[in-house]
């Protein structure tokens, strides 16, 4: 009982039996997760795996059609909305980084720390020396101090990465759902997207949506391989590559 119990309070996110149809289509198909607090956890699979759909269930923006999605312990998120979860600390970045490139990097954040306020009314603000500390840690976080008055839309692909992963921070989730960071990145960047995930492990729980192999293997994290809605493997990089199953529908392709 003991060891149950210590199982339960250490997980952060906890899918059991999730099944979802679309016109017939098993996008998520008996899928069942565990995400332990402070975890960095890879997910992999080919496309069709239902990456994305679990993603969808897990923020809200779709409900599942049958199975539990549970959040730190007792929290039904079957029940909740896009907006629900994310008050309740789950941030999602999408694949695209959606910054806004007219405004400056230290107003990119600055509208991020703001939530509500709005736009106008944000830019107008003073900053608190709270907010404008918290400002700067998170520039140094994901290494763009040097650009803070430069406009969003000047940075390389790789940095307003970095960008939107820093205005998710500033919201402080957490859980953190990252899509494919990696793609379109320089071989450099991609390992310092790596290093800058791995740094934010322990204090925040992260799930990586990654085709990215080399990637992967420098989160050197658990992995966990889909295959047509369902956990086909999970463990290390080394092991779940050695499996015949996922060399078969994945890695050999």
């Amino acid at each position: 009982m003991q060891n149950t119990i210590e199982a339960q309070t250490s997980t952060q996110l906890y899918l059991q039996d999730v099944h979802r149809a679309f016109d017939g289509y098993k996008a998520i198909n008996g899928l069942s997760l565990v995400i332990a607090k402070g975890e960095l956890r890879a997910v992999v699979g080919p496309n069709g795996a239902g990456k994305t759909t679990m993603l969808d269930i897990i923020t809200g923006k779709t409900r599942p059609d049958q199975g539990r999605v549970v959040w730190d312990v007792d929290t039904d998120l079957t029940r909740m909305d896009e907006a629900d979860t994310a008050r309740l600390g789950i941030g999602r970045k999408f694949q695209k980084p959606t910054v806004f490139e007219t405004l400056t990097v230290e107003a990119n954040l600055m509208l991020a720390l703001a939530g509500q306020r709005g736009v106008a009314a944000t830019l107008f603000h003073k900053l608190s020396g709270q907010e404008a500390k918290r400002i700067t840690e998170l520039l140094e976080l994901v290494r763009l101090g040097d650009a803070r008055t430069r406009l969003a839309g000047g940075l390389s692909h790789g940095q307003k990465q970095w960008l939107e992963i820093g205005m998710l921070l500033a919201q402080d989730p957490q859980l953190l759902l990252v899509d494919e960071p990696a793609a379109g990145m320089t071989d450099a960047e991609t390992m310092r997207t790596a290093e800058l995930l791995k740094s934010l492990a322990g204090k925040h729980s992260i799930l990586v949506i990654e085709h990215d192999m080399d990637f992967v293997r420098a989160l050197d994290c658990k992995v966990t391989v889909l295959h047509r809605g369902a956990v086909l493997a999970e463990g290390s990089l080394d092991h779940v590559s050695a499996n015949p199953e996922v060399i078969e529908v994945y890695l050999g392709r």
